[in-house]
């Protein structure tokens, strides 16, 4: 009978020695998880979505925009139609850059950061992997700087777009007191969208209220709106990027004790 119990007690034992042994291998894997490069990877996929979707589409409405009511000749706004198909070619480049781009970022994060809390054994610090930390720092912090522009340049159309609604919402107000309203016009032409000449190039009393009430100014101007702060979105993801790339190459620079990429 003795025997017995003491068998069921060494399992008992051995049970609980699995168990904890498992508990704590859940615990240092939950350790190496890059935290910051997840959520900046999170954010950065829904903001170049953001910006790249719905600047695709309101691309789309503005050109419709500028053919039914500022430009009735072809000619007269077919650079900007031009303009305008480069730009969606190249969001179908950010867009596939930046996939690439964060989950690389997401691996890499993954390999510094157990390299820096040394979890485990395989992943060791070298000269050439520091190279490589150093050289996603770098260009995280020239696409932090590059998206800072392209924030600024998302937010020119919400202006525009701004004005317009601006002044249609002033002839719609009560309080207003216009004694005429057809004097009330907007000129795309001295924004430079389309050229001096082109026919009419203004919309102005009525007109301008039915563009205001048209479906693709309204999706288009609420998509601009979406699309810079998808861009800000990015902005803030990257800066998040830099930061934890800079903590982890620093601190794999530090313990390796040695001048990354020149000592070999």
């Amino acid at each position: 009978m003795q025997p017995a119990m003491e068998s069921t007690a060494e399992e008992s034992q051995e049970q609980n020695q699995d168990k904890k042994g498992c508990f704590e291998c859940c615990i240092k894997c939950l350790g190496g998880v890059p935290y910051a490069s997840l959520v900046a990877t999170i954010l950065c996929f829904s903001g170049v979505a953001l910006f790249c979707g719905c600047g695709h589409v309101a691309l789309t409405g503005t050109l419709t925009i500028l053919e039914n009511h500022f430009s009735k000749v072809a000619s007269d706004h077919a650079t900007v139609t031009d303009v305008v198909q480069v730009m969606q070619y190249v969001i179908y480049g950010i867009a596939s850059f930046f996939f690439l781009y964060g989950i690389i970022l997401l691996a890499e994060g993954f390999y510094t950061t157990s390299a820096v809390k040394e979890l485990h054994s395989e992943f060791k610090t070298s000269v050439c992997g520091r190279c490589i930390s150093g050289m996603f720092v770098c260009l995280t912090y020239i696409l932090g700087v590059a998206w800072l522009g392209v924030f600024g340049f998302s937010a020119v159309p919400v202006f525009l777009f701004y004005n317009v609604w601006s002044t249609c919402a002033a002839m719609r107000s009560p309080v207003a007191n216009i004694t005429s309203v057809d004097t009330i016009c907007v000129d795309v032409r001295q924004y430079g969208i389309i050229p001096w000449n082109a026919t009419p190039g203004k919309a102005c009393g009525s007109t301008l209220g039915d563009i205001c009430t048209t479906s693709e100014f309204y999706l288009s101007y609420h998509l601009y709106i979406v699309a810079c702060a998808g861009a800000g979105a990015t902005v803030i993801a990257l800066l998040i990027y830099m930061m934890a790339t800079t903590y982890n190459y620093a601190l794999l620079k530090f313990k390796s004790g040695e001048d990354c990429c020149t000592k070999f």
